[in-house]
């Protein structure tokens, strides 16, 4: 006969983390979502409504991350226009919110969970280094002040300037994980990084400039 024994303890991980008074970490969400096979394609509007009242950092991150590398020509505007409205509407202290053609798009989840499967180990080792720090720049005076910077950084982002959009990705990529976990060391690291993306933005388009002005001095001599 067998021995009654008690009831197991549900370990820290399987319990739910508003019992615990614990937020899941960016990663568990994008994983959840990347393995529910009720969904068939996971849209923009899964990833407002998974992250709630952290939208902002996750969104900001999930759209600047494609561009830290190279990528096709045109990638950085079709995702720079989600993040001028992020940062435009975090410079207003407004919740966040996409219009309907950009909260729409979606891909398949096969396609997502390769993507989250191929960033997964980076994200993790950042959230292991991640911690609430200087709470005076989660304020909201401050955190307007960041939806500043990330707006002026989006808005390169945006612009077809050769190798203008990998830095200033990096840049709202490291903002965005402060932001998630308000911690404020990742964000002004985030923002020392925007400002030397600044720098050679402006010496990429100085370049350009000079190239075509020698070009047309060549041309009409």
């Amino acid at each position: 006969m067998a021995l009654l024994s008690e009831p197991s303890m549900p370990d820290d991980d399987d319990m739910d983390p508003t019992a615990t008074g614990r937020q899941d970490s960016f990663s568990t969400i994008l994983r959840r979502l990347a393995e529910d096979e009720a969904r068939t394609r996971i849209a923009v509007a899964d990833l407002l409504e998974a992250m709630k009242d952290r939208a902002f950092g996750a969104l900001l991150f999930i759209f600047a991350m494609p561009n830290t590398i190279p990528t096709p020509p045109g990638t950085s505007a079709i995702l720079g226009i989600p993040l001028v409205f992020l940062s435009l509407q975090m410079a207003l202290g407004q919740t966040p919110w996409l219009p309907k053609v950009i909260a729409g798009r979606s891909m398949l989840r096969t396609d997502f969970a390769a993507m989250i499967d191929r960033a997964s180990p980076w994200i993790i080792k950042a959230e292991r280094m991640l911690k609430p720090r200087y709470p005076a720049l989660s304020q909201p005076a401050m955190e307007r002040l960041i939806g500043v910077i990330c707006l002026v950084l989006s808005i390169i982002l945006a612009l077809p300037i050769p190798l203008g959009n990998m830095l200033p990705a990096v840049a709202l990529c490291v903002m965005a994980f402060g932001i998630l976990e308000k911690d404020g060391v990742w964000v002004v690291l985030g923002v020392l990084i925007g400002i030397a993306s600044l720098f050679l933005v402006a010496g990429v388009l100085y370049a350009i400039v000079k190239a075509l002005i020698f070009f047309a001095a060549s041309i009409f001599a």
